[in-house]
């Protein structure tokens, strides 16, 4: 689930200092009416992201007037990344960390809106280890870079250890699960909907420590280029707005709407019961309530404090000045 690496390969700086001048005036009205023409986000097949799938089957992106959004989907962090440097990608759902570090590195983007707390959907897993003090030595499969190596780190620290005290198996999150059932690892982390596979293809893994042990540390937002922002304000405001539709309808028709989101990552509503579980959507209410509040001051200093500490984001980063909340505020007056 959403990483960095690699990605500031794909760009130069040329481009981003080019791209980074066309942020449209605070003071602009946000046109009801979207531009003409596509949007393409960036996505993964992670359940935080489904609203868009929702959005998408229910034809809720044409009710607010779009034609042509497409749900770019990529299977590893890094190339998601790259896509939207480069501008191959309009905009994508990323983890908070990943913002912030793309912020820092001077990729013109903003958050517009929290899409969803990781509760027990981003977890350590194991057959045979117990804890995580009893991890010390043992080998643990994970995607650097990642929610997953927050997770890991969070983990050691408040249990008074390092990453040193393991032994270190890069691998995509995709690939963490199999490889402990497989038995080639003791210690996996990884993400649903592979937490559940894995523990249904065993009976006896079992989650060691979840993301929800510190609620927001793994999180997701919704981000835009900022050339985007300014030239089609118009389609960004009207997918927000989809979004929510596709919040409400959620809510209020569970099953369909999880079988949608299902379908979309690749399997059955059963199967990932536990899993949609262990998430937390957030409509633009919620947003309204918690992304300049809250979100800012306290769940971002978190992430940004076990990024810093995973080895991932080297600087602080202003985080409310990285957010752009008017498209927030036009949505929901």
């Amino acid at each position: 689930m959403k990483s960095y690496a690699g990605m500031m390969g794909a760009v130069t700086l040329a481009a981003l200092v080019a791209t980074a001048g066309f942020i449209a005036r605070a003071d602009e009205p946000i046109p009801t009416t979207p531009e003409p023409g596509g949007f393409k986000i960036g996505t993964e097949p992670w359940l935080g992201y489904g609203q868009w799938d929702v959005a998408d089957s229910k034809g809720f992106f044409k009710e607010h007037g779009l034609d042509g959004v497409q749900l770019v989907n990529f299977t590893e962090d890094k190339d998601l990344n790259a896509a939207l440097a480069s501008g191959q990608i309009d905009g994508a759902n990323v983890a908070t960390h990943t913002a912030m570090v793309m912020a820092a590195a001077g990729l013109p983007i903003k958050i517009l809106m929290l899409l969803d707390f990781s509760l027990k959907a981003d977890a350590i897993i194991s057959v045979d280890v117990n804890s995580v003090a009893d991890m010390k030595g043992k080998q643990v499969a994970f995607e650097e870079g990642t929610t997953s190596d927050i997770l890991i780190n969070y983990a050691l620290q408040k249990n008074g250890m390092t990453i040193a005290d393991v032994t270190k198996v890069p691998m995509p999150a995709a690939d963490a699960g199999a490889a402990l059932i497989a038995g080639k690892v003791p210690v996996a982390v990884t993400y649903e909907p592979y937490l559940t596979t894995a523990m249904q293809q065993n009976a006896k893994a079992h989650l060691i420590f979840t993301a929800g042990e510190d609620p927001g540390l793994i999180s997701d937002v919704f981000v835009v280029r900022t050339d985007v922002l300014a030239k089609r304000p118009g389609q960004v405001l009207a997918l927000l707005k989809s979004w929510d539709e596709g919040l409400a309808y959620y809510r209020a028709h569970t099953d369909d709407g999880q079988a949608i989101i299902a379908k979309a990552v690749g399997d059955t509503p059963a199967n990932l019961k536990t899993a949609f579980d262990g998430v937390r959507f957030y409509s633009l209410a919620e947003n309204a309530q918690h992304l300049t509040g809250d979100f800012t001051t306290t769940t971002a200093a978190d992430v940004m404090q076990a990024a810093k500490k995973a080895g991932i984001l080297t600087s602080d980063v202003d985080v409310a000045g990285l957010i752009d909340a008017r498209f927030l505020k036009a949505a929901t007056q």
